[in-house]
């Protein structure tokens, strides 16, 4: 029986581990470019709630009572963070790692805080968050010898 017939080696799948890398990779482009995107819509959120009091509805006995306005000022500054931690997730910053999966994980929290005011964007927003923890968390390049 030939080499070229045997269905399984013992030499380690490099191709496998190129393609998870890769996909890690082009998946930490995307969620640099999430975390820009959702930062920004943060950003128009918090400026909604600071500026205009009545855009959302109110919620009657709702456990995490706080005001609006407070609610847009937290989306503001949030917002902005995750905004300059995407952009430093493409630019390749050292630090926008592990920076961007602490504001992602902290991100989760708040959009689920948020959730009775925009439940369809609050879940959606955790779904990005969720995307971004994994992605950041699988790329490996910082790790990738030789």
């Amino acid at each position: 029986m030939s080499s070229a017939t045997a269905p399984h080696s013992n030499k380690p799948d490099h191709d496998h581990e190129k393609s998870t890398a890769l996909w890690a990779s082009g998946g930490t482009m995307f969620a640099g470019v999430l975390m820009m995107v959702n930062g920004i819509l943060g950003i128009f959120e918090g400026i909604a709630g600071i500026a205009k009091d009545d855009v959302y509805e109110r919620i009657g006995d709702y456990v995490y009572k706080f005001s609006l306005t407070t609610w847009g000022w937290i989306h503001l500054v949030l917002g902005i963070l995750v905004a300059v931690v995407g952009w430093g997730i493409l630019k390749g910053a050292s630090w926008a790692k592990a920076s961007g999966v602490a504001l992602a994980a902290l991100a989760i929290v708040a959009q689920f805080l948020w959730l009775p005011y925009t439940p369809v964007w609050a879940f959606i927003s955790i779904a990005i968050g969720v995307f971004v923890i994994w992605a950041l968390c699988n790329d490996r390049d910082d790790a990738a010898g030789p």
